[in-house]
């Protein structure tokens, strides 16, 4: 049995299981490296030396959760939930209650995709936006499960079609580069058109789960008082354009250096230098930061010493090298079965942006020779990659939405993020890409 097969698949059993992430990940790399031949040294420097791969984005994220802090100091987040929570008050009719979760939910969805590109903090501002909204939440009786896949949609549907901020890092800089490096011949516009039909199906997905699947009430414990004294709180407008400033800032610097460290620090600056964070609270703010997206980070560390081990033991080569002799000439069985891999590999890494390297390689050469023209190479490389980035317990497109909606401790990380996902958008993307490939 191949070696990256039963440790994707020993990984998604301890989660569900409720195994901590990290050690579902650090259990499963080894058991992984050892039946891939591998010694346990060499498993264990393998897994060691990948988590250095995992350092930036930590570190990212640690400046990402403070930039968010700084966001909600200033007074823009609560605004927005009092606002929601005023609404409420007085409208006891089910057609006024409905509207106003629609509404929640469509602004929850814009802020997500903002996230990727027009306010590029990802998923730091979710910890902070969620947690007052939880309220609004409960009194509207909205199943939980219902804004984990609004939000995931958000997270990753944007950088699948718009090429601005990590969509212009997952479409030109890693997904074209690939391509590239390997050997295919295709431009920007062509990878958009190739990946409009796979993002289809992620829009499927998002459909069925807030028109079928989650529509019904769930009740939660109310675990917070209420606040009733909302309408009298004021806020410093001062603060709420220093905010505003502080974002753009982040947005352009980011956008010009290409790292999100230095963009969260510049729009961190920006708080710091009007005001609305004292220097002398500078040190708190970044330590709630750390605190608010450490665990994210352990788990992203602990996914690239994983996928390190899997690189080593050419897990993924002999896997698609297997499926290529059992294929035979099935061009709609390859196209299939490179999409269910590139669901493997990128549940196990948890990062369809890490993916792409891996999977190119092999899927551009394999996908050519089966005589998949250059759209459809492009679709299947780019599917195969955003698959399993929903429905992976190391991906932070499940961990961002997770970390805010269990604020209360009501909202399972497994159960209510992980498997919702993975239903309504892994299926989808297999389904929609497979038709990208036939078509294309």
């Amino acid at each position: 049995m191949n070696p990256v097969v039963i440790s994707v698949c020993v990984m998604l059993a301890l989660a569900l299981m409720r195994v901590n992430v990290v050690v579902a990940l650090t259990f499963s790399a080894v058991l992984g490296g050892l039946l891939g031949g591998l010694s346990i040294t060499d498993t264990i420097s393998a897994f060691e030396g990948g988590l250095g791969g995992g350092a930036t984005i930590a570190l990212s994220y640690a400046m990402l959760g403070t930039f968010a802090v700084a966001i909600s100091r200033s007074g823009i987040t609560d605004k927005l939930a009092n606002a929601v929570v005023r609404k409420l008050r007085g409208e006891d009719s089910e057609t006024a209650s409905t509207a106003v979760k629609y509404s929640v939910l469509l602004l929850l969805g814009l802020l997500a995709v903002s996230s990727q590109n027009l306010i590029p903090i990802h998923i730091a501002f979710i910890p902070i936006v969620i947690p007052p909204l939880l309220e609004v939440f409960n009194r509207l009786n909205m199943d939980r499960r219902l804004v984990a896949c609004v939000l995931t949609f958000g997270l990753i549907t944007p950088y699948m079609v718009l090429p601005v901020g990590f969509g212009g890092i997952f479409l030109n800089n890693i997904l074209l580069k690939n391509l590239h490096d390997n050997g295919l011949d295709v431009v920007g516009s062509d990878v958009l058109t190739a990946m409009l039909l796979p993002a289809a199906g992620m829009v499927f997905g998002l459909l069925t789960a807030v028109f079928i699947s989650y529509k019904q009430p769930r009740q939660y414990v109310e675990k917070q008082p209420k606040k009733d004294n909302v309408e009298q709180q004021t806020y410093n407008s001062k603060h709420l354009w220093i905010a505003v400033v502080a974002i753009a800032t982040a947005l352009c610097v980011q956008l010009y250096s290409g790292s999100m460290i230095v963009g969260a620090l510049a729009g961190f600056m920006v708080f710091t230098f009007g005001g609305v964070i004292k220097w002398s609270e500078t040190q708190d703010v970044f330590t709630r930061g750390v605190h608010m997206m450490a665990m994210i980070g352990f788990i992203m560390i602990s996914a690239a010493g994983f996928a390190a081990v899997m690189k080593a033991t050419g897990g993924v080569e002999s896997l698609v090298g297997s499926l290529a002799e059992v294929i035979g000439d099935n061009k709609p069985l390859a196209a299939l079965l490179m999409l269910v891999v590139g669901l493997l590999v990128t549940m196990g890494i948890g990062s369809s942006f890490s993916t792409i390297p891996i999977i190119a390689t092999i899927y551009v050469p394999l996908a050519l020779a089966f005589g998949f023209s250059p759209l459809a190479t492009v679709a299947l490389v780019g599917t195969a990659a955003a698959l399993g980035d929903a429905g992976s317990p190391a991906s932070d497109s499940t961990l961002g939405p997770s970390s805010g909606l269990n604020a209360d401790n009501q909202h399972d990380h497994i159960w209510d993020t992980v498997v919702p996902t993975f239903v309504h958008y892994n299926l989808p993307l297999i389904i929609f890409g497979w038709i990208a490939a036939m078509v294309l």
